[in-house]
């Protein structure tokens, strides 16, 4: 299996709702990320897709996590980033995120501000020429569920 075909079935293990918001957000990276290297790492708590200029997770500078109930944006080195409108959460002394309710939020000048800032002062930035790769990097042998619980009572 190929890369990308282990990842779509990764994704595949979500809810509808949630793989469609990461396939979308997903596409979404790609076309403003070119030249990106795609790290993905299928964890314990969740599936996520690092971008970066290098092998090295150390570089990468957003990632996209899928959850059982929804995708997050991280900003990797995002804790310094001005945030005027206040769309970032965190308080940790690194990484800052965005809830995607929808990939279109991707879109919206604000985010896009805020990427285009991460993407600048990135300590490695992405070489736009270079072609875009991606590379499986780990598979947890015990994992979470990959779709939300529903408490039933009997």
């Amino acid at each position: 299996m190929t890369g990308r075909e282990q990842l779509a079935s990764f994704i595949s293990r979500y809810a509808p709702d949630v793989a469609a918001c990461a396939r979308r957000a997903l596409a979404r990276m790609r076309r403003r990320l070119p030249g990106a290297v795609e790290l993905v790492y299928d964890n314990y708590n969740a599936l996520v897709i690092g971008f970066g200029p290098s092998d090295r997770a150390s570089e990468a500078i957003f990632s996209i996590a899928l959850y059982p109930r929804w995708v997050n944006l991280f900003f990797l080195q995002g804790a310094t980033l001005p945030d005027p409108k206040g769309r970032l959460r965190g308080n940790g002394k690194i990484v800052r995120n965005i809830v995607l309710r929808d990939a279109t939020e991707l879109d919206e000048p604000e985010v896009r501000t805020l990427m285009d800032l991460a993407a600048r002062c990135a300590k490695n930035p992405i070489d736009g020429s270079r072609r875009r790769r991606l590379v499986i990097r780990s598979i947890s042998a015990k994992q979470r569920p990959r779709r939300p619980v529903t408490n039933s009572k009997h």
